[in-house]
């Protein structure tokens, strides 16, 4: 099978990881969560030369989705997810422009599919499982590739810590139960990626995570 290749780009005020996720042999791939700054994100898809077909979105807080709208409307490409769960806060996401202090630029966002517990994603021969993970966010997902031992989670869970529950939404209890009962399922060697800063693996967060004691 071809290799999966990924790539970060930071993008906004938030150093959010807006991902780039493309099959090696076809060069096609996704976009994970563009947050803002698309201009940044086009040029890593030039320096990359990944061809991408869809938008995948974990959540619908701003620094995620804001330029999601924009990109399709460039490359002519659907945006899959989140949850319908996140309905409120994507079509919220001038609205929360306005609250950060973020100007103009952010964009409302109405999917083309909504994604479930249970649904499946492919790039390529590279098949990603969709789990259902609220707390962060009512609607957010995560996209693991269990072949790989491979998952990204968005803002469910970091390296050393767990998404912020302060947000409209956000809610401590259910997140410890989203990341108990189904990121902590997974095996220890499962490596991520997460929305901001440095990725890590189940194991590693399942010893030393000081929110999941």
């Amino acid at each position: 099978m071809s290799q999966l290749k990924l790539a970060i780009v930071p993008v906004t005020a938030f150093e959010q990881n807006c991902t780039l996720m493309w099959d090696e042999s076809s060069g096609n791939g996704v976009v994970v969560d563009p947050g803002g700054d698309v201009d940044r994100i086009e040029d890593a898809i030039a320096q990359t030369g990944m061809t991408p077909t869809a938008i995948w979105l974990t959540h619908g807080h701003i620094d995620h989705a804001a330029g999601a709208m924009d990109l399709k409307d460039k490359r002519s490409i659907e945006i899959i997810g989140s949850h319908r769960d996140d309905e409120p806060l994507l079509q919220g996401l001038e609205k929360q422009a306005q609250m950060f202090g973020l100007g103009e630029g952010a964009r409302n966002v109405t999917p083309d599919r909504w994604l479930e517990e249970g649904d499946t994603l492919s790039i390529e021969a590279h098949d990603f499982e969709v789990f259902h993970c609220p707390g962060h966010a009512p609607g957010h997902v995560v996209f693991y590739n269990r072949a790989m031992g491979f998952a990204h989670v968005g803002d469910v869970l970091f390296n050393g810590s767990i998404g912020r529950t302060d947000l409209p939404g956000g809610d401590h209890d259910t997140l410890i139960s989203s990341i108990t009962n189904k990121l902590m399922q997974w095996p220890d060697t499962v490596q991520f990626i997460c929305g901001h800063g440095p990725g890590g693996t189940i194991g590693q967060e399942r010893a030393s995570n000081p929110f999941l004691k």
